[in-house]
């Protein structure tokens, strides 16, 4: 796979740069094209102006064998001087017996009297061909034109090199981009091969407790390796409280069965008495108790998001009765598994019973603030104190006053209020169930967490 990345990125490196630079050549293609050719259109007729001034001064020079011959700023230019019926007055040596193409240049010099541009062929020579009309007086040439040629063989080398030093040097760039990449992919994909290789290590030996190198970058590959490192932290935490809820669960569950195998022993040696059958029944009761409890837990804590509409008042309503007592101050709606929830709250309405003052009266209730819905059961003791808070929701706690009960019953009230997305917590003798609450715009109330959402509720 780094491979892979690798190669990708190097790839992709040299591509980028290679369409760059050959954007880059093609511009400079052109714009060194169109100066070239102007440049050689100026001097083209920077030598017609000379000819047609020296037409004007001395037209017998026109004639000199070599006048019409003399390059111009290092460019040898051909000259052909016209007359007005179209005939040669005067030629560059070097055009022998040759005439310049020049088509219909010299017909619209002499015709409208300006000065025009053309392409042409000579042979084998591609030309650059310039007219511009003589002066109507002085000479046989005055009323004609003349003809400057140039051929563009240099240009087309120039521009030909050009294009050859352009890709030549998107090669070489690419080339070397592709390395700088490769080298810079490697020192960036060490940090990746090196968790990568850490990872296998971890996955084949199942321990959580190793960790993945740490890297000093500070970059992504840094945060990657550091936040890898946090889940492997949190799997230990996790693995480690899976033993101890293990190892708990196996205590919790040796005492009844020590007693249990002890009366079973005992009535085996000396037949059956009611204390006897009574501590077997109440071993039995609180066996069946701590297994129920220990699958509800982890059905709990396995389940998925609940979608049913429940009335919390109305689960604050139906647990009213004998010495507890309800108060709901209207509908608090939340979206839940009822039974859960039932369950929830018959858990702390009995730690109520079993660890408040006797004969004390409890108070369940049911509020919505803020778009929080609130199920809140409290007794008339003093509560728990504040180190015992963080505690209380521990799984098989039971504090130095509590007895009786399997020690689940709060843990399975929070991982209720978690698996709702809310939470679960106490203050001195108030233990409170915190969900977030359904927006009622109807006002009408939900009668059952069966029935479909009213109009109103998201």
């Amino acid at each position: 796979m780094m491979r892979s990345v690798q190669l990708r990125s190097v790839v992709a490196a040299a591509i980028s740069i290679l369409l760059a630079l050959v954007v880059v050549g093609g511009t400079v293609d052109v714009l060194a094209s169109r100066h070239l050719h102007r440049s050689l259109d100026r001097t083209l007729r920077e030598r017609a102006v000379e000819v047609a001034q020296l037409n004007a001064s001395a037209p017998a020079l026109l004639t000199t064998p070599g006048a019409l011959d003399s390059p111009l700023g290092g460019t040898q230019m051909t000259v052909e001087v016209i007359d007005r019926h179209g005939r040669i007055v005067a030629r560059s040596l070097s055009l022998g017996g040759r005439r310049l193409p020049a088509g219909e240049l010299v017909p619209h010099a002499i015709r409208d009297g300006r000065g025009g541009y053309a392409d042409g062929t000579l042979g084998a020579d591609r030309l650059r061909l310039y007219a511009a009309p003589l002066a109507d007086f002085g000479g046989p040439a005055a009323g004609g034109a003349v003809v400057v040629s140039a051929s563009r063989r240099d240009i087309d080398d120039t521009i030909a090199s050009v294009q050859d030093y352009v890709l030549l040097a998107g090669l070489v760039a690419a080339g070397l981009g592709a390395i700088a990449v490769a080298v810079l992919m490697r020192r960036a994909l060490r940090p990746l091969t090196r968790l990568a290789a850490a990872a296998t290590e971890i996955e084949r030996t199942g321990d959580p407790r190793r960790r993945l190198p740490a890297t000093e970058t500070g970059d992504e590959v840094g945060r990657l390796g550091t936040t890898l490192n946090a889940m492997l932290a949190s799997l230990e935490r996790a693995r480690d409280a899976e033993r101890r809820f293990l190892a708990d669960a196996s205590h919790e569950l040796r005492t009844p069965l020590t007693a249990l195998r002890g009366n079973v022993y005992y009535l085996a040696r000396h037949g059956a008495t009611p204390e006897v059958l009574a501590d077997l029944e109440q071993d039995a009761e609180r066996l069946a108790t701590l297994a129920d409890d220990l699958l509800a837990l982890s059905r709990e804590e396995a389940a998925g998001t609940p979608q049913e509409i429940v009335s919390l008042d109305e689960l604050a309503l139906e647990a009213a009765g004998g010495r507890v007592d309800a108060v709901a101050s209207g509908p608090v709606r939340v979206r839940g598994d009822r039974a859960a929830l039932e369950r929830a709250l018959a858990n702390l309405v009995q730690n109520a019973l079993r660890h408040g003052p006797e004969g004390g009266r409890i108070t369940v209730s049911a509020e919505q603030i803020d778009g929080v819905a609130r199920l809140t059961v409290a007794d008339e003791g003093e509560g728990l104190r504040l180190e015992e808070t963080e505690l209380a929701f521990q799984r098989f706690w039971r504090g130095g006053r509590a007895v009786g009960g399997s020690g689940l019953g709060l843990a399975i009230v929070r991982a209720t209020a978690e698996r709702h997305g809310g939470r679960a917590y106490v203050r001195g003798s108030r233990f409170t169930i915190e969900l977030p609450a359904l927006r009622d715009l109807s006002g009408s109330a939900v009668r059952t967490s069966g029935d479909e959402p009213e109009k109103g509720f998201p």
